[in-house]
């Protein structure tokens, strides 16, 4: 690939990564209530669903989910399921603090599991039907005539995996230094609602996203 290529390719993952999206949303969330550091395992969780797509899209794999009506919409109902119910476990999560003072300390006890949250990770990733579409759609452009495919791809992919990864750590510390803010009773049932709204928002529109 030309030096202009990489350039190209590495503005446009980058610009993509700032786009807000169900990751965002629970980066953010786990950031606040736990703190960045915990929110590392969910990062690797999202980066690996991101790199799964690229390898479907690397063999071919994302073609049947382009292509095949059928596959899309299994796809997609999962997809939705899965963002409807984290949004869920997010309102329930605010319902059950236990006190709402603005004096209150709302902060979470203990941290829920690393590989739980990998696996939130991953599967939000996964389960998302635009994601395959996009992987498919995307990395072809930036594998220049008469190379490999596969490995290009699979270059590409890990290219995006950190600056991605990058991208999520750096709005993790920075939501972090305002945890205890947001950790106070009111502000974080607040927090709570509305990631759970956005989720659950995402979630309905995923469900109504029409195959292409």
């Amino acid at each position: 690939m030309s030096g202009s290529s990489v350039a190209g390719f590495a503005v446009a993952v980058t610009l993509l990564a700032m786009v807000p999206g169900p990751a965002t949303a629970l980066v953010v969330r786990r950031s606040i209530l736990h703190g960045p550091r915990a929110a590392a395992p969910l990062i690797a969780g999202i980066e690996i669903g991101l790199y799964c797509w690229a390898l479907a899209a690397a063999f071919g794999a994302a073609a049947l989910v382009t292509a095949s009506v059928t596959a899309f919409v299994l796809l997609k109902v999962v997809g939705a399921a899965v963002l409807v119910v984290l949004g869920i476990r997010a309102w329930r999560s605010a319902r059950d603090l236990p006190g709402l003072d603005d004096g209150a300390d709302g902060r979470a006890g203990a941290t829920p599991g690393g590989w739980r949250a990998v696996g939130t990770g991953a599967v939000t990733n996964l389960a998302n039907p635009k994601a395959a579409t996009f992987a498919f759609a995307f990395y072809p452009q930036f594998v220049p005539a008469g190379t490999d495919v596969v490995r290009t791809t699979l270059l590409l992919a890990l290219g995006q995996v950190v600056i991605d990864a990058c991208w999520y750590l750096a709005v993790a510390l920075l939501v972090g230094q305002a945890r205890a803010f947001f950790a106070r009773g009111r502000i974080r049932a607040w927090m709570e609602r509305a990631t759970g709204t956005v989720l659950i928002g995402l979630g309905i529109r995923v469900a109504a996203a029409q195959h292409r």
